[in-house]
């Protein structure tokens, strides 16, 4: 990381402080591959709490000039005028992902709010704070569908999309995820926006081990299935995968509907079109929802896979009422 690729950092950093969001968002997206020299570095803005975080180790120098300008970043009428109070640079590519406080007392755990819905995060103790940005267009999907419908929520993780069905009126919904202490943050987080618990049900199971569970809290109307690349003796995304979607056509309704998502940069979203095609037919693609802009890539693929499939019978519905609405005008 060089000294024009800090500069142009900073000025990216400047302009996005001095119209700082009202929500939790992406500043800087280097992942995505757009602005070279910074392929390894992310900012995030937390609502007061500037979360920069590094996937690659830098040298001595690189790192001592980057912290110098986010310390200077701090002392910018951008920075007062957004009201920022802390400052913290991760190290992600460390296998403790140690975090380190660069201004403003530590923190363990820190609320932000999203399409008008509150989430708790975990801050500078995990590797993940809990709650993915990038998501931000399947929580307004499923928020948007949701209403009167049973759902399954799959890899639920700390329940940000089940919150959002609940927010969007679903009858109930059905989280599973073997990581108990994150349901129990999900718990928190329905809590936090005065959800009905009465609606949700929290399962720590390992999902292979539990259909039958699942099958009986069934049938779905909508399922959500967005699960880790990776989990050391749980999941593979390469091996798994299909497994779930063989299952999908005896836990859906007759006009349910799926979300399967992928965070694998390596993986397109033909797999998961080519897997539902062979191993779960009933369902058809139907579209992929748009990534958030600040999360843009320079492979689009590379970026969240989020797609939607729905029972092949609802395609001729969804062409004729598509046929039958007039089309939009432009005054």
């Amino acid at each position: 990381m060089n000294s024009d690729a800090i500069e142009t950092l900073q000025q990216h950093l400047l302009v996005a402080l001095s119209a700082a969001p009202d929500e939790a968002r992406r500043l800087f997206h280097g992942r995505g591959q757009l602005w070279p020299g910074l392929e390894q570095i992310t900012a995030d803005w937390l609502q007061g709490v500037l979360l920069v975080s590094l996937f690659k180790e830098l040298d001595e120098p690189e790192l001592a000039a980057l912290t110098h300008m986010l310390l200077a970043l701090t002392e910018t009428p951008a920075w007062r005028d957004s009201h920022a109070h802390t400052l913290l640079l991760q190290h992600r590519y460390r296998p403790d992902s140690r975090t380190d406080f660069l201004l403003g007392a530590a923190i363990d755990e820190w609320l932000v709010t999203e399409n008008g819905l509150r989430f708790k995060m975990d801050i500078g103790k995990n590797q993940n704070t809990g709650f993915f940005l990038d998501m931000r267009c399947g929580r307004r999907w499923v928020q948007e569908q949701a209403h009167g419908k049973r759902v399954l929520n799959l890899f639920a993780y700390t329940c940000s999309l089940s919150v959002a069905a609940i927010a969007g009126g679903a009858e109930h919904v059905v989280n599973l995820d073997m990581a108990k202490g994150a349901l129990s943050r999900g718990r928190d987080n329905h809590r936090l926006n005065q959800h009905d618990l009465s609606k949700v049900i929290f399962l720590g199971h390992e999902l292979f081990k539990s259909w039958c569970k699942v099958k009986k809290l069934g049938p779905y109307d909508l399922i959500i299935i967005d699960p880790p690349s990776f989990q050391k003796g749980s999941f593979a995304l390469s091996k798994d995968y299909q497994k779930i979607l063989r299952r999908l056509p005896e836990l859906l309704t007759a006009q349910g509907v799926v979300l399967a998502c992928i965070n694998d940069p390596a993986t397109g979203p033909e797999f998961l079109i080519e897997g539902m095609t062979n191993h779960a037919p009933s369902l058809t693609f139907s579209h992929r929802l748009e990534n958030p802009p600040e999360f843009a890539d320079i492979n689009p693929d590379s970026g969240l896979k989020a797609l939607v499939f729905i029972q092949a019978g609802q395609v001729g519905a969804e062409q004729n009422q598509a046929i039958q609405e007039p089309p939009h005008t432009t005054l």
